[in-house]
């Protein structure tokens, strides 16, 4: 973009910040922080009424706070260095983990010997063995996380433990339409497992960590409100203004900065760093929009329950090949029971069911085929979140390439799990690639 094109406005009458982050969930904070380590007068801007982004929680009028997903941090967590009095405030936790396979047990996750292998049969056994060698010998060529699955464990176990079918309820489309990067990011834990290299560095790992170094963590009882307020504390002491849902409207190039139009009047700026959405900020800047970006729209189901729920886990995953359903976590097992009843999420990406009552009615029938939570279940609330997290087709991760750089000749650099289109599974996977980004340490 020339000189010629850029605005000549009178910034004077706007007020002036060193660099604006769109966005105040994890990577706009972590950006915050070190934006006002290194001197920089700093605003964060969010259309959301809250800090935190997607992490958000709902209190019940009977007391029962749910989250949006399931999240868990660590003690030893690097988003501590930015903001240590988090620790404080969390939760110690001891989550553990089981999955719904297709042949209606609860069993280990992310796959079982006993389940998924052995109770195969001889003949079960047999078909095992031969689709892994088949894979071995002529699925070397991989294109897609269906064809990455399939060369570690073969096509059998591949259906028979249910992944396959998960692979596209996580992410929302088909396994041989999901990206290969990203299969390797996320399904790291199979090569692992099916190699003998893989097993012997797990070995050496746990031999030489002499056990769990980091306790796992959760938010406070009362929400996420009272763990982010501490962080919001103190980057308000170093200097950082926020503004909520501030109806961001348009980000301007001007011939020194940037005007960044909110609802109640415009601010000037130098810089501009998104983690918002690619395509919101492509929108913002009225740049052509990369439609093939496409995010999870998540339905979110809050239930108490008073009776037999069929599992001692804390979250559980479904591997089954039916219900639509993902993941529900029980957060009465880390916070108590209230009014004499646990309480859990269910999490639903939308595609087959597309309402909560689609849900909520697709979620008991599958429990109650499965034997799962016989007695009173109750739906307390829900959440319909869209932009819950990027959908990673294959192609996808070439096409947010050309849209960051799209944005960088405007100005903009877009970082984080929204902004950079990264898998990010955890806050520490995110406070670690925002100092990347920005220089921070």
């Amino acid at each position: 973009m020339d000189d010629t094109s850029l605005q000549v406005v009178p910034v004077s009458k706007f007020p002036h910040f060193d660099a604006v982050v769109l966005g105040a969930g994890i990577s706009g904070l972590v950006a915050a922080s070190i934006l006002s380590e290194q001197g920089q007068r700093t605003l964060v801007v969010d259309d959301y009424g809250h800090v935190g982004g997607n992490h958000m929680d709902w209190t019940s009028p009977e007391g029962y706070t749910f989250d949006v997903g399931s999240l868990i941090f660590q003690d030893d967590s690097p988003l501590l260095r930015h903001f240590p009095e988090l620790l404080a405030h969390y939760v110690p936790i001891e989550p553990t983990w089981g999955r719904l396979n297709p042949q209606g047990r609860i069993t280990v996750y992310p796959i079982s010997v006993r389940d998924d292998i052995l109770a195969a049969g001889p003949v079960g056994l047999f078909r095992i063995a031969l689709s892994l060698i088949y894979a071995r010998v002529f699925r070397r060529n991989m294109r897609n996380a269906q064809d990455f699955a399939r060369y570690w464990i073969g096509a059998y176990l591949l259906q028979r433990s249910g992944l396959e079918t998960y692979m596209k309820r996580f992410y929302g489309i088909a396994p041989e339409k999901i990206d290969l990067d990203l299969a390797r990011k996320r399904m790291g834990w199979i090569s692992e497992h099916a190699s003998v290299r893989g097993l012997l560095r797990k070995i050496i790992r746990q031999q030489a960590a002499g056990g769990p170094v980091n306790r796992q963590m959760a938010r406070p009882k009362q929400g996420f409100a009272s763990l982010y307020d501490v962080a919001v504390q103190r980057l308000e002491h170093a200097g950082v203004s926020f503004r909520l849902s501030a109806g961001i409207k348009k980000v301007s190039k001007l011939s020194d900065g940037f005007e960044v139009a909110l609802t109640a009047g415009s601010v000037f700026t130098k810089r501009v760093i998104s983690t918002i959405p690619i395509p919101a900020a492509e929108r913002l800047c009225d740049l052509p929009s990369h439609a093939e970006l496409s995010t999870i729209t998540l339905i979110t189901l809050y239930f108490s329950f008073r009776g037999s729920r069929g599992f001692p886990q804390s979250i559980i995953y479904n591997f089954s090949h039916h219900g639509s359903w993902k993941r529900l976590t029980v957060y009465s097992d880390f916070y108590g029971s209230q009014n004499d009843r646990e309480y859990f999420a269910v999490e639903v990406i939308a595609g087959q069911v597309v309402t909560v009552d689609q849900a909520e009615a697709d979620f008991r029938s599958h429990t109650r085929a499965n034997g799962l939570f016989t007695g009173d279940l109750k739906l307390e609330g829900s959440q319909v979140l869209e932009n819950a997290y990027p959908i990673y087709s294959q192609g996808a991760a070439q096409h947010a390439t050309q849209a960051i750089a799209s944005l960088r000749m405007f100005g903009i650099e877009s970082i984080g799990r929204q902004g950079g289109f990264n898998y990010q599974p955890t806050a520490r996977v995110s406070t670690i690639e925002v100092e990347a980004a920005l220089g921070g340490s």
